[in-house]
């Protein structure tokens, strides 16, 4: 199973990938978290130690492996490049461990003006649509927040996305809005997660968005998850609550996806 989580910026989406991740790794699955996101916080989400995450090496980073597999400098916009480099090898070597969660960091792969057409995405695209995943195996993407990378169809070869959405408007129209840009290039199964209820009004608000097909499950907001997040650690670890209703939308996942 491949999963790609995305949503508005700020609503929680590496919080939930994390989850995920560690959720499954406790069931004795072979995981991998892919961090897509340019802001590169999946390690402190995950409790990777900053020895640990010091040692992740984004690809972006790898200026050798993006020119040896596209046969085009890193920065090559339009020109010529190999639109199916191999990619077989690089969640091996990417990836670092850390309590039964592997981590491979994409970093910051767009360039001002470049659009899609870019040596570094074409690598990155390939990695996701071509990484082999067995029966016990799971992948989790925390996609970068809004809309763009649909644009650049960096995850159209997943099981499903999963689509985090707080209670506002800004934040459901971004999902609807993900949705219909999922669906143009043939995802059709996007998940919704409600995150930080307060109360079962903002529930209630959230149900009357979407259609209950499309709903995952909800997250309460959790003072416990926010405090650990300020401090830099991994909200599975810190707060009981969460790793409870984490449990119960893996449990939902493996019942749709599984």
């Amino acid at each position: 199973m491949k999963l790609a989580i995305t949503g508005k910026g700020g609503v929680g989406k590496t919080t939930l990938a994390a989850g995920i991740a560690q959720r499954w790794a406790e069931e004795g699955r072979a995981v991998l978290a892919v961090d897509a996101d340019p802001t590169n916080s999946l390690a402190a989400a995950l409790g990777f130690p900053p020895d640990l995450s010091a040692q992740i090496v984004p690809l972006s980073e790898r200026h050798d492996l993006i020119e040896e597999r596209t046969g085009a400098k890193p920065g090559t916009v339009g020109g010529f490049f190999r639109l199916n480099p191999k990619v077989d090898d690089l969640a091996e070597r990417l990836a670092v461990a850390h309590r039964g969660v592997r981590l491979a960091v994409m970093g910051t792969i767009s360039l001002g003006g470049s659009g899609c057409a870019c040596a570094e995405n074409t690598l990155l695209r390939s990695f996701l649509a071509h990484l082999f995943v067995g029966p016990e195996e799971r992948v989790v993407v925390d996609m970068e927040g809004g809309i763009e990378h649909l644009g650049r169809r960096t995850a159209e070869k997943v099981s499903a996305m999963v689509a985090v959405v707080e209670p506002s408007s800004q934040s459901c129209a971004v999902a609807r809005k993900i949705i219909k840009l999922a669906g143009d290039i043939g995802q059709h199964r996007v998940l919704i997660v409600g995150n930080r209820i307060r109360s079962a009004e903002e529930e209630a608000l959230l149900r009357s968005f979407f259609p209950a097909e499309q709903l995952l499950g909800f997250l309460p907001y959790d003072e416990a998850v926010r405090l650990t997040e300020l401090k830099g650690e991994a909200p599975y670890e810190g707060s009981p609550l969460f790793r409870e209703r984490i449990a119960a939308l893996v449990g939902q996942l493996e019942l749709r996806l599984g």
